[in-house]
């Protein structure tokens, strides 16, 4: 039962008109009370079908904040991890232990604050002096996770294949193809979804607007750009 009275009276008086051809009772019309109703609507699914555009929007808004957030916590754990001195799945050996881990725990920090941003600025989407900039950031994030998990995926399928030539400055000795993998199925696995969760949460908070195909078609074509450009041989 909602805790709004008023919200539950609004959904029983919009189904109770369903019942205006209903049997009688004892001689009188069946009018079922309001929570008998909510049991019901709730119990059928219409209550989806009876919330607003805004109303779904908000819970859909939610949903993607919240999965964004724990996408960007679990890989600032696997940073942090690296960052305390953790060993598994290393492949190879650091030049200086205390760089690298100073390096892991500075990007756990980055992410964890990542992680926390888009929920963070969901109060801010009500206000439309601020709205612009959150679609911006969702934009530029979204190009920047994407377009960086398409190069490297390139790069690393590339050198998997023995034509391309990567360099491990911070390591002594490298198992190139563990490195290869490790990079191809985790690493640029999590920009990509990354990416595309802030895209979603642009495209979510654009609604019908005329702009949203403007806002993907934009994001599209930048994503394309950049990704051919850093794949020029001379971005190396």
């Amino acid at each position: 039962m909602p805790h709004d009275q008023a919200e539950r009276r609004a959904v029983a008086d919009s189904v109770r008109r369903g019942f205006a051809l209903a049997p009688t009772v004892g001689g009188r019309p069946y009018r079922p009370g309001s929570f008998e109703l909510w049991r019901l609507v709730r119990g059928s699914g219409l209550n989806s079908r009876l919330q607003t555009p805004f109303q779904r929007s908000r819970s859909r808004l939610l949903m993607v904040s919240l999965i964004t957030a724990a996408w960007g916590l679990g890989y600032a754990g696997y940073r942090a991890y690296y960052g305390f001195g953790g060993t598994a799945g290393m492949f190879g050996t650091p030049v200086s232990e205390a760089q690298w881990r100073g390096i892991n725990l500075a990007g756990a920090a980055l992410l964890l604050g990542m992680a926390v941003l888009p929920v963070a600025v969901l109060p801010l989407w009500n206000m439309p002096r601020v709205r612009p900039i959150l679609l911006g950031l969702c934009w530029v994030l979204a190009v920047g996770f994407t377009m960086h998990a398409l190069i490297d995926d390139i790069q690393r399928v590339l050198s998997l294949a023995g034509v391309l030539h990567l360099d491990y400055p911070l390591f002594t000795t490298v198992n190139r193809r563990v490195a290869d993998l490790q990079d191809l199925l985790f690493n640029e696995t999590w920009f990509l979804v990354e990416g595309v969760l802030w895209g979603v949460l642009g495209w979510i908070n654009l609604g019908r607007s005329p702009a949203r195909r403007w806002w993907i078609g934009t994001a599209c074509a930048a994503i394309v750009v950049l990704t051919c450009s850093g794949c020029s041989p001379g971005s190396e």
